[in-house]
């Protein structure tokens, strides 16, 4: 009985992404009480590229982002979420709210409080965290509520668009696109070839072996973010026509065996661990950090997220005569905002990359940890508009 409790409580500490909030308060702690130890832990100050930190954001955080890769892959796949623009429009366009919003009043506070050193960090507060506002989105509609795929379509969005600016905005040294193209189209050409026609792998092991280090070597000579090497592979994995998604799939014992999904089961709960590494290795900063960087991202989430998504959606249905799913009103829309808000590991990431060690470094990471903020905001703005479980309340 104690062994089936024992798993099924790590069951429940992966499938809510609590490693990663496990590691960021450990980080926390031992910056603030014993910051020498983590700091020697955390970086290797003669060999950097062996580094926890480089091997945890350069490398091992590659799995992460190509389980975020495979949601959008799918979502564009006929039948997809992102499939039918009809479909997706209106989330589209709250999601360019959602980036446009928090990006807007990030730069416009740095400008106004005469910071413009600080303007390089703008897309950090665009980010959705997927696995904690789908975690509040449960608590707050239930299951089966509209406002729940509407919400994952547009982080969905949100994650596409990440990649693509952390891509082009924020790239890591001196460009070398002859290098990178090389690199990747040849990795992508010898799974696609060598791999999946003449070899006709279906292991998903035999499409990381050769392609991944080969792209990852692309993107790290390149200029590009090496974390992002595995998401031009993906698509080269083969894969059913639909899917159940990430967040919305059935049993174990009943998703679909194809490779992409293999893919995603097999390393579901070891990115969770590596988050935990993650939170480890880059949440450690010392609460005295806090500065107008700290403000003006989570001023970016808890503020410019639900109100760039509010009047972007607004727009969508007043202009555009678009329509929001049947049975979600404006006012779930408002809450849905709210949980956006939640930008922690993407936002976390992307603060590393934007900034260098240092003051406004710590001050901008503070500031991702506070858009937990936003899942309180968002129960406490269901409770007072009636919605989802408290709509008895209203």
């Amino acid at each position: 009985m104690s062994k089936i409790k024992f798993k099924s409580g790590i069951q429940f500490l992966l499938e809510n992404s609590l490693f990663l909030i496990a590691g960021t308060v450990v980080a926390l702690a031992m910056a603030n009480l014993a910051h020498h130890s983590y700091h020697d832990i955390i970086h290797a100050e003669a060999a950097p590229h062996v580094s926890m930190h480089f091997i945890v954001n350069e490398i091992l955080m590659c799995f992460f982002f190509a389980l975020a890769a495979k949601e959008i892959w799918e979502a564009l796949l006929p039948g997809g979420a992102l499939s039918s623009p009809k479909k997706a429009a209106t989330p589209l366009l709250a999601t360019a709210g959602g980036i446009i919003g928090p990006a807007g009043l990030y730069v416009i506070g740095a400008i106004i409080f005469k910071q413009q050193a600080l303007v390089r960090g703008w897309a950090i507060p665009c980010a959705t965290d997927i696995a904690f506002s789908y975690l509040v989105a449960r608590i707050v509609f239930g299951q089966g509520h509209p406002a729940i795929p509407f919400l994952l379509l547009l982080a969905i969005a949100d994650d596409a668009a990440g990649l693509i600016i952390l891509a082009v905005a924020y790239p890591v040294g001196e460009m070398h696109l002859v290098t990178f193209f090389v690199c990747v189209i040849g990795a992508i050409a010898f799974n696609l070839v060598v791999v999946r026609r003449l070899l006709k792998g279906k292991s998903f092991w035999l499409y990381l072996i050769v392609a991944a280090p080969l792209s990852w070597y692309g993107f790290f000579k390149g200029g590009i973010h090496p974390a992002l090497a595995l998401v031009p592979i993906i698509p080269t994995l083969p894969h059913a026509k639909s899917d159940h998604g990430y967040f919305e799939g059935t049993e174990e014992p009943d998703y679909p065996h194809d490779t992409l999904n293999e893919f995603e089961h097999w390393w579901k709960n070891p990115v969770e661990l590596i988050l935990f590494l993650f939170g480890f290795a880059n949440a450690g900063v010392a609460f005295s950090a806090m500065g107008l960087a700290t403000w003006l991202v989570t001023g970016g989430l808890l503020l410019g997220k639900p109100i760039g998504i509010g009047l972007f959606t607004l727009v969508a249905v007043k202009a555009f005569k678009l329509e929001l799913p049947a049975g979600m009103n404006m006012r779930d829309l408002v809450v849905l905002g709210f949980m956006a808000g939640i930008g922690f590991t993407v936002a976390l990431f992307v603060a590393t990359v934007a900034f260098p060690a240092g003051e406004i470094l710590d001050a901008a990471k503070m500031g991702s940890l506070f858009s937990f903020f936003a899942a309180f905001l968002a129960i406490a703005a269901a409770k007072m508009l009636g919605v989802g479980r408290y709509a008895s309340d209203a």
